[in-house]
């Protein structure tokens, strides 16, 4: 079970960070990944991160903004989201999945497991 919390409401060029919670299950091998869907768009990766070992993976168009992180003894991934923009507004999702390979980390088909989505709105 992944539960998300953090978003809200936020000015632009604020930030936030989301928090998930991962439960039921031992988290080795697994990919605990951030993605977001905005109206009308189709789901993309936002950040993901493989809990043993600490790779991440990151959107492009996101990188030196968003950081992903966790928290072994929490069971939790972090995502601080700096210098907030309207165009970040959407719900953000956390999703696990075990034994990717990082081509398909981004991917979200790859995904077996989805969190409820908690909503970021990012006012101009």
């Amino acid at each position: 079970q992944l539960q998300a919390s953090g978003g809200g409401l936020v000015q632009a060029g604020g930030s936030l960070t989301l928090s998930c919670v991962a439960s039921g299950r031992t988290l080795n091998s697994y990919w605990l990944t951030w993605f977001r869907q905005a109206p009308g768009l189709e789901r993309e990766l936002v950040a993901g991160i493989r809990w043993t070992g600490g790779t991440t993976t990151y959107a492009d168009s996101l990188k030196g903004r968003f950081t992903i992180s966790k928290d072994s003894t929490r069971n939790t991934v972090y995502l601080r989201m700096n210098s907030l923009k309207p165009e970040d507004t959407a719900v953000y999702y956390c999703a696990a999945a075990p034994r990717l390979i990082y081509s398909m980390a981004g991917i979200p088909s790859s995904y077996d497991y989805w969190g409820q989505g908690t909503l970021v709105t990012v006012s101009s």
